[in-house]
């Protein structure tokens, strides 16, 4: 196929080169009669003598010899250290006394997937996934968080003073709920992880799904004692929704979740030196709200989640 912006394509060429080979055109005349240089009308003369019609089409501008090209060897011990010790550039190039720039060079040649794609005890290619529509799959997970002392920690008051205030602050654990298909997110900031916790949150997660429109099908969680016990199950069960648990040592399977864990964490938990928890606590609503219905989501074309719910409340706000 001729370039976009090629001037002739491979009939024009033809014509070209047999206006000069076959009737005798001068080059100028030919160049000026199909709108070209006089280069390129003999460039496609030339070829039409060589090579007759089969000469008219593109050839690849790769490039005979490449004598600036990474020495095979030394590509060979690249992917070895990539493959064996899963390396980024920077430190596979440290070792080998190379630059990163070279490394990378070489990774994208070969094809070799970015660390971020793969999972990180098996090497694998990790294989993305997305239902077809809201609430296939809803994702629960807990995540965590140490408490900010009143006054603030070690953000706000530097290392040395945060050590003598993080003792006996505690922790808090955020609830959160994010279904597949649109990334749309509920979540709540508790004091524990019990089953009597997590089920009530659940309630009210369900209930604002479905205020969205959204009819739960599914629930994928860790294997947490929260999610085992009696009363979460049959509270799943008492709705109509089945209940289904990653394997052991595989938190990638209920990635979805845990990606937006540490999105919170660098967006909202992590995000400014707050001066006390309930500072914290008090920014999170908003995060969250801008998070559903104004941050762009890569997995959506840079669109929010709420543009794939359209019953949302409070999607144009």
């Amino acid at each position: 196929m001729p370039h976009r912006n090629a001037p002739l394509t491979e009939t024009g060429r033809l014509r070209l080169a047999r206006c000069v080979v076959d009737d005798g055109w001068p080059l100028r005349r030919a160049a000026e009669r199909f709108q070209v240089s006089p280069t390129t009308a003999q460039r496609w003369a030339g070829r039409y003598r060589q090579l007759g019609e089969a000469g008219m089409s593109d050839r690849s501008s790769r490039p005979h010899h490449s004598p600036g090209r990474t020495p095979t060897r030394t590509e060979r011990r690249i992917i070895k250290v990539r493959l064996a010790r899963r390396w980024g550039p920077a430190r596979i190039a440290h070792l080998l006394g190379l630059v990163p720039s070279t490394v990378h060079r070489v990774l994208l040649r070969f094809g070799l997937a970015r660390l971020s794609h793969l999972d990180r005890a098996t090497g694998r290619v990790i294989r993305r996934y997305e239902r077809d529509r809201p609430g296939e799959l809803v994702h629960v997970d807990i995540k965590k968080l140490g408490n900010i002392p009143d006054g603030g920690g070690h953000k706000a008051l530097g290392r040395q003073a945060g050590r003598k205030t993080r003792s006996g602050a505690g922790y808090s654990y955020i609830h959160t709920a994010v279904d597949d298909h649109s990334r749309l997110a509920y979540s709540e900031i508790h004091t524990d992880e019990k089953k009597e916790t997590a089920t009530a949150f659940w309630t009210r997660a369900h209930a604002y799904f479905t205020g969205a429109g959204i009819i739960v099908e599914r629930v994928l969680t860790d294997n947490g004692a929260c999610y085992k016990s009696y009363l979460w199950r049959e509270t799943l069960t008492a709705a109509g929704i089945t209940h289904k648990r990653t394997r052991p040592y595989r938190p990638q399977t209920n990635g979805k979740v845990e990606r937006l864990n540490r999105t919170l964490l660098d967006e909202w938990a992590y995000a400014k030196p707050y001066r006390s928890e309930q500072e914290r606590r008090d920014a999170f609503p908003h995060w969250l709200h801008s998070y559903n219905h104004h941050r762009g989501h890569t997995a959506l074309a840079g669109r929010p989640p709420a543009s794939r719910v359209p019953n949302l409340t409070g999607q144009y706000s």
